[in-house]
């Protein structure tokens, strides 16, 4: 009898470490941030998938006009649905939606920390502009671009350290 116990705590201990989340399939639920693209030119390749979640991300290029040194701007997906990140000065955070390649971030919420000039400031509001309008995105390895309305050139990110 304690055998057929050991094994039944055996058998739950694996079902329970085995990282699977339940899913579920109610209203109002974001499809998971993941995007796919070949992985080379030929059409019989598996296409390969970028799962944002949990992903960190730097700004490197801000729509074509590269960003201050040391200005610390970044993106983060920690969970489903939602978006945070660095702004320059001051913290954001938000709701995302991603299907397929379509991205929509927004609306925006953050700190309201002084900047330590005049240009990290504006730099901070553009970005913050082209993330709310943020239209769709691709994975161009190393690189994340995330396109915005009104804007000629995307977002450039680079993975964080660590992320």
């Amino acid at each position: 009898m304690r055998r057929a116990w050991m094994i039944c705590g055996a058998a739950f201990l694996l079902v329970a470490c085995s990282g699977k989340k339940p899913t579920s399939s109610g209203a109002g639920t974001t499809a998971p941030a993941a995007m796919s693209t070949p992985t080379s030119t030929s059409t019989t390749s598996a296409p390969t998938t970028i799962d944002l979640v949990g992903t960190g991300w730097r700004l490197e290029d801000l729509v074509g006009a590269g960003i201050i040194d040391n200005s610390q701007a970044t993106l983060t997906f920690p969970e489903a649905g939602r978006v945070a990140g660095d702004g320059s000065c001051n913290r954001f955070m938000g709701p995302v939606t991603i299907t397929g390649n379509s991205i929509k971030i927004g609306p925006l919420a953050g700190t309201r920390m002084a900047c330590a000039s005049e240009a990290v400031g504006n730099q901070e509001a553009k970005y913050l502009k082209a993330l709310e309008g943020a239209t769709r995105f691709e994975w161009k390895e190393p690189y994340l671009l995330i396109y915005s309305d009104g804007m000629e050139k995307p977002m450039r990110f680079t993975k964080a350290a660590g992320k």
